[in-house]
């Protein structure tokens, strides 16, 4: 399987439902697989971030949180970074998307999680309802 397969196959589960409390859910499954191409494919990744983390869907948001966006921070803070400040900015959804994000790697890094705290904090109060 290659990203783009990855992408193509978690793309055509989302937005999708929920699974039933206690089951597996397939969609996020289908996006933890997109997440194995963090470290060396960030790329293609970006574009399914920036779409889904813009939801409507609380739980896909969630999701794309907490298994992508954390983790192209993590790993690739610099390049990402622009593009997850200008995307929140403008958009309340992406905002609650970024705001549910821990810190790792490249992101606890002192000068790049003081860049992170700044923007989640000039965020809050926003709403992504």
């Amino acid at each position: 399987m290659t990203v783009h397969d990855a992408i193509s196959r978690a793309e055509a589960m989302l937005p999708g439902v929920p699974a039933p409390e206690g089951e597996t859910d397939l969609r996020w499954q289908a996006i933890i697989e997109v997440g194995e191409y963090i470290q060396t494919d960030p790329e293609p990744i970006w574009p399914f971030v920036a779409r889904w983390g813009s939801s409507d869907e609380e739980d896909v948001r969630l999701a794309i949180a907490t298994c992508l966006l954390e983790h192209l921070l993590e790993y690739h803070f610099r390049t990402v970074f622009p593009r997850v400040r200008a995307l929140a900015e403008s958009d309340p959804r992406f905002a609650d998307t970024l705001r549910s994000c821990a810190k790792f790697g490249e992101t606890t890094d002192p000068e790049n999680a003081a860049r992170f705290d700044a923007l989640v904090e000039n965020l809050r109060g926003w709403s992504a309802a």
